[in-house]
Formats: structure tokens, sequence, C-alpha cells
């Protein structure tokens, strides 16, 4: 049987991308090469794709250095022409490569056609691709622009299409769709911050803010964060009630990810995520038992919340439990709304669905991931490995279910 060639994607120009990066090395190391055959391209923090770069397969967090996709000695641009699909993925040379931030021109940006062009007579083709799994965490992957562009390809892609790509990665659409379909989400408002441009305008504008949170009846401790970002990136909780400078600090934080930002009021509950495989088409999803991160310096007094570090960083701060500790009936529950969440934003392939469940069994939707993290540590193969389906199989059928 003929290999199916699959070019997984990685890195790219979010904060995200080492975990991107540590993603694609789990995927890389445990594909099932009996049946695909891995094509890794990285993608720079300056939106260069290449091959032949430092392979992904050893990076991982135990050193403690975030892997980077670097245009090494041997590495080579990645050129495509839209208009030949999956045969329109081509290789040039090492020197069209430019320097990263250097302003020189050169490929590896943008997807070029080189139909008819004698600068191109260098190229060769990097083969028939008969799919991609784009292993992409935040802006410029997980939120429809590849989508769109491999859409445009007519080259079949693991996950979500472009508008829930879009919707998912931005939170306030997704709280926008979710409270439509008669979801439960936190209570917040959302800001426009490119009125801010410097640090003293937001603190003189703190007041204003602070009015704005009044007014909405929100309660401390409050979560300020940008609408489009992951991995906990420009979050920051705000714990004293009508302090309109610590307030003003936090928006100024999360603007420099993203100029729409979010206010929520804190939400006094666990929270639960819930694992969504949906790989063909038209198939009912499946949702694995809930998951709870467990802080653990919480029990130490310690005023944790789920940041960047205890995610992926700091291996004593955190730990996963799959099935989270909770009653049958509030577990069933919480899956129930998962299913619900992942069909009322239009979702496809996987999901991780975020929700808080309170004291009181009330369970609302945080937010949804539309490409979770797949290293070591992450929830979404870990729930899965838990409901009874193995790491490598889930890669195996997400895979499956876009061929064509």
């Amino acid at each position: 049987m003929t290999k199916k060639r699959i070019v997984v994607l990685y890195g790219g120009r979010a904060d995200e991308h080492p975990i991107s990066c540590i993603s694609a090395a789990s995927v890389l190391n445990a594909i099932d090469t009996d049946l695909f055959e891995p094509i890794p391209v990285g993608i720079t923090k300056d939106g260069q794709w290449i091959v032949d770069g430092e392979d992904p397969r050893g990076w991982s967090l135990d050193g403690g250095t975030m892997p980077e996709v670097r245009v090494t000695d041997k590495a080579r641009p990645v050129m495509l022409d839209v208009a030949l699909g999956k045969d329109g993925f081509f290789i040039g040379e090492h020197s069209e490569l430019r320097a990263q931030n250097s302003g020189e021109a050169g490929y590896g940006t943008s997807f070029v056609s080189m139909n008819g062009n004698a600068e191109h007579s260098v190229i060769e083709p990097l083969g028939h691709v008969d799919a991609v799994f784009p292993v992409l965490h935040g802006p410029f992957g997980e939120d429809g622009t590849v989508q769109g562009l491999l859409e445009m390809m007519d080259v079949p892609y693991v996950g979500c299409g472009v508008l829930a790509s879009a919707a998912c990665m931005d939170k306030h659409y997704t709280k926008v769709l979710l409270a439509a379909a008669g979801i439960p989400v936190a209570p917040g408002i959302t800001l426009d911050a490119r009125t801010y441009d410097q640090q003293s305008e937001f603190a003189a504008n703190g007041k204003d803010i602070l009015e704005q949170v009044c007014q909405a009846q929100l309660q401390y401790p409050l979560l300020v964060k940008p609408s489009r970002a992951g991995s906990s990136f420009g979050v920051t909780k705000v714990e004293h009630e009508g302090d309109a400078a610590e307030l003003a600090a936090a928006v100024f934080e999360a603007s420099h990810h993203d100029w729409r930002v979010l206010i929520e009021q804190g939400i006094d509950a666990r929270e639960v995520e819930c694992a969504v495989l949906c790989p063909k088409s038209g198939d009912q999803p499946r949702v694995s038992w809930p998951g709870e991160i467990v802080l653990d310096r919480r029990n130490d007094g310690d005023d944790q919340f789920y940041d960047f570090d205890s995610k992926y960083t700091d291996a004593q701060a955190s730990h996963v439990e799959v099935p989270a500790h909770l009653p049958e009936e509030t577990l069933q529950a919480v899956r129930a709304v998962a299913a619900k969440a992942f069909v009322a934003v239009d979702a496809a392939g996987l999901s991780r669905v975020d929700t808080f469940v309170t004291k009181d069994g009330q369970i609302m939707v945080n937010e949804i991931n539309t490409m979770p993290g797949f290293t070591s540590i992450s929830m979404y193969p870990k729930a899965w490995e838990a409901t009874g389906i193995a790491y490598a199989d889930l890669i195996t059928e997400l895979i499956n279910g876009i061929l064509r």
C-alpha cells in the first residue's frame, strides 16, 4: 500500500510558536509511518516556510529552552502554486532564503506562482501532498488564515474550517456564537484598545475603563485577556476592586497581543476540559471523559491561575486528572455541553472545549481551542487516552477522516 504523504506544518508567527514546535515533535514521533510519510514544514517567526531545518523530532521542554524554527545552513524555502493544488508545493534553493528581519527580498513569506518566470528555474517539486496537518497554535495558523489558503488549493487538512477557526480564535465572537446557541458563558465586556496608543493613555483612561466594568456589574476578581491569543499570553488577574490603575495596566498588557481586549468576571468554579473528535465530515462528534487541570500550588495557599508557566515550563505547577473528580451526572452534563458547543461553532476534526463547573453544578463554556496542544502534557491526547484512544491512533483517525 502506498503511503499517504502528509505535510506537518509547525512553528508560525504567533506567540505560541514554541508550543507548536513541541506539539509537532510529538505528532512526528507518534505518527504511524507504515501508513503515512510525514513531511515536516516549519514556519519561522517571520513567516518563512522551510524544509530541511533543525529536526523537530528532537525538541522537548525538558531542557528549559523554547524551540524555534530557524533558517539553518541546509534549510530551503517552500513555495506554493495555488493553482496546482496537491502538486503545488515546491522547494527553492537555500540562497533564496533571507535572514530574519533583514529586510531583504526573498521567498518563504507567502505563496508564489512559478508559471512562466525564469527566475524560479531552480525550484523542484516537493512531490504530491495528500493532506496537511497544521499543528499551529494561535494567530496565522489556528485562526482560519492557513485554513483559507489550503481551501484555495483544495488540499485536505486536519481540523476546523475557516469559520470555526476564525470565530474560536476570537474569544469575543466565540462567546457571541455560544450565547446565541443558549450556552452559558462568563459575564464580561469587550474593549477596543486601538484608542489607547501609549501606556500613559491607558492610565489616563483607567477611570473610563473602570466605569464600564461597574456598569456591567462585573464581580472581582477580573480576568483581562486579549481576545485573539492563546496559551494565556497577555492574561492578567485583577483583584483590587476600584483600582483604575491596576485595571488599566492589565488592559495595556493584553493590548500587546490584540487590540480587542476582554474583561471577564472571574468565575469561582473548577476548570474542566473536554476533547471533542469528529474526523469525518457529517459524523456525530465524540466527546472524551472530561479532564481537569489541578493547580498544585493552590494547596499551599498560592493564589495561582493557569498561566503559561503552569501549562508548559513548570512541571511542579499542575497536573492533569482524567476523568475529573466530579459526580457521574456532572461529567455527562459537561460532555453534552461540549458536544453542543462544538456543533454551535461549526467545528470539525477536533477541538478542546474548556468549561467552568460551579459549586452548584452550573456549566458554562470558557473557550474553544480548535487546534489544542499536542505536547506530552497536553489535555487533549491525555483525555482521549483515558477514554480509550491511544495517541498514535488518534493521529491516524484525524488524518484518515480527511483523505479523499
